[in-house]
């Protein structure tokens, strides 16, 4: 870290003036220096070709820092995923920072240099931003807002309404680990081993899924707040059909089933940062989750339910001793600040 001559962030450092320069020149742009983001403008000129998607994405996450990643990782990672779920190649970002006064300059850089390992792993770049400082007691140390950029795979057909009765459901990890990491510190809760979150980029894996099964891809989604269970119960009423989801085929760590268990809370609507849901043509599913379960990202993936035209608009799960409940969308926030 550059030496500057404020230790915390201070009001003057959202000012645009002196200040506000040396902490970009020292922290900003030198972490994350491309040739795009060195020009220095308030936008940033692109080259795309054909099919382009675009997501935004703010973060709030609480504590910042947490086993696994911080918020820096989990911004880009975020952002990311949500264009790798639209069958896209992830290109570019923007990153907007609001930081709050007495914010530690280490963090700061600790968050920073988060960012540029994610972008590097991600293979993205962040190409124009933006910088402000709150007053202190405004915020809780960093917020951040990522804006991403991709060009569209040329065999991806994600589209809810290809979604036809007999195509399967695959999860590409275990569940809840992202949610129960955040709830572990909040909680003051202690395991053989940590859990840590399941913060990863996952376009690198869609990309080669895309490049060999493409179409037998209907749809891609990741089950960010609110779970699998909410995010299945947002499919089956946007599709008007039924999904019936087999419980022994979820796979879940054990010590964080366990830590959910601890703490009253359902792994089915528990928050996911590294993992996918995909709805693909039957006759395909074996083959694909073989190829996931050969990678390391997704070594976990299991198929767990399908669609169906009994009991429109709703998910019915069958349990490990066979019988079966209705499983509702989420009500409420039940971990708040997650993301």
């Amino acid at each position: 870290m550059p030496k500057l001559d404020f230790d915390t962030i201070n009001l003057g450092h959202g000012s645009g003036g002196k200040l506000t320069n040396q902490l970009l020149d020292s922290g900003v742009f030198s972490v994350l220096k491309n040739d795009l983001l060195d020009q220095r403008h308030d936008g940033a000129i692109l080259e795309l070709s054909g099919k382009t998607a675009f997501t935004t994405d703010s973060f709030v996450i609480s504590p910042v820092f947490f086993p696994g990643g911080d918020i820096g990782e989990l911004a880009v990672n975020g952002t990311v995923n949500d264009l790798a779920m639209c069958g896209a190649i992830p290109r570019y970002l923007s990153l907007a920072f609001i930081l709050e006064e007495g914010l530690p300059m280490t963090e700061f850089w600790d968050i920073l240099v988060s960012i540029r390992n994610a972008c590097a792993a991600a293979g993205v770049s962040v190409v124009t931003g933006d910088t402000k400082v709150v007053e202190r007691g405004k915020g809780d140390k960093v917020f951040v807002n990522t804006t991403g950029v991709g060009t569209v795979h040329p065999k991806a057909e994600i589209d809810i309404r290809r979604i036809m009765p007999g195509d399967k459901i695959i999860v590409s990890g275990q569940l809840a680990a992202h949610g129960m990491a955040i709830m572990s510190v909040r909680e003051g809760l202690e395991f053989e081993s940590q859990i840590v979150s399941d913060t990863q980029p996952l376009n690198h894996l869609v990309k080669d899924l895309l490049d060999e099964f493409g179409n037998n891809i209907k749809l891609l989604r990741d089950p960010t707040r609110g779970g699998v269970g909410t995010a299945l119960n947002e499919m089956a009423r946007d599709r008007d059909l039924g999904v019936h989801l087999e419980q022994r085929a979820l796979p879940i760590d054990p010590q964080v089933a366990g830590a959910c268990e601890l703490l009253g809370l359902d792994p089915l609507y528990v928050a996911n940062e590294g993992l996918f849901l995909a709805v693909v043509s039957g006759a395909a599913a074996g083959a694909m989750v073989g190829a996931m379960q050969r990678t390391d990202t997704g070594r976990h993936a299991r198929i767990i339910g399908e669609f169906t035209d009994q009991h429109p608009k709703k998910v019915v799960m069958t349990s490990g001793i066979g019988g079966q409940r209705i499983v509702n969308m989420l009500i409420g926030e039940q971990l708040p600040r997650i993301c």
